[in-house]
């Protein structure tokens, strides 16, 4: 009895084949809608990086141009171009999946005031895989072409400065431009010193400044005493000042210093 199964079983099988074979069109079927969108993905036209909704400019001059960019969770970007030479400054650690046009995806993990070079000319979507807003602040360094050719004068292209409460760590120099972090506690100080050119300045954290000495030059400015995370301000050369961390907490920001 147990070695032979019921008869009404094989009846069925034998009288309507057609479930299996409904099976089969059904795999077939989402087998060529799956490959009509990934089609569809290849084929989407990339736009502009200030056309792309989650970069948002903050910043622009003959020297770069400066993105504020906020990705909410579980988000892609559009696939943008990157026609120059970039630095990002992660604000927040995060984990970003990158689609680079034409290549496979790659997951990275990101650490707060991550600082990087990428050389441009490609366009790539950006996805947040997360629970959390991934935000950064890029930089298109808008005379990467010419800079490339110019030699490099800066002495040094890493090393870790120990200041009056806190640190100046030389992260690289790439295009000519020298990218340093700075962290200092409350009461920190960065002394005096006199600008080689133009530098743009990026708070990785929130913080509040005290600048003894005002910046002067053909357009004078004052940089803002207090700046939130993200916010960025354009240095001119040859000026020197001393900051002071007046705040509570840790101040954390990155420096771009121009030939």
């Amino acid at each position: 009895m147990w070695g032979q199964p019921p008869p009404a079983v094989r009846s069925s099988e034998a009288r309507h084949p057609l479930p299996r074979y409904n099976l089969a069109m059904r795999r077939f079927v989402l087998l060529l809608l799956l490959s009509s969108l990934l089609l569809a993905a290849q084929t989407v036209p990339e736009v502009e990086i200030t056309a792309e909704p989650h970069h948002h400019l903050i910043l622009e001059n003959k020297s770069v141009r400066v993105f504020y960019v906020e990705v909410p969770p579980h988000t892609d970007t559009l696939m943008h171009w990157h026609r120059h030479d970039y630095v990002y400054v992660v604000l927040g650690a995060a984990e970003v999946v990158n689609q680079v046009k034409g290549k496979a995806a790659l997951a990275v993990k990101l650490q707060d005031g991550q600082t990087e070079f990428l050389p441009g000319n490609f366009a790539h979507v950006a996805h947040n895989p997360t629970d959390g807003t991934f935000r950064n602040v890029t930089i298109e360094i808008l005379e990467d072409a010419k800079l490339r050719q110019a030699p490099t004068h800066w002495d040094e292209s890493r090393g870790l400065d120990i200041l009056q409460g806190g640190t100046k760590e030389i992260l690289w120099v790439k295009d000519g431009v020298r990218a340093s972090e700075f962290e200092l506690q409350p009461g920190g100080v960065v002394p005096p010193h006199h600008y080689a050119g133009e530098q743009l300045f990026v708070a990785v954290s929130d913080l509040d400044l005290r600048v003894d000495v005002p910046l002067k030059g053909p357009n004078p400015v004052a940089m803002p005493a207090h700046l939130k995370s993200g916010e960025a301000q354009w240095m001119p050369a040859g000026e020197s000042s001393r900051m002071t961390n007046v705040g509570p907490k840790p101040a954390r920001f990155v420096t771009l210093e121009f030939p």
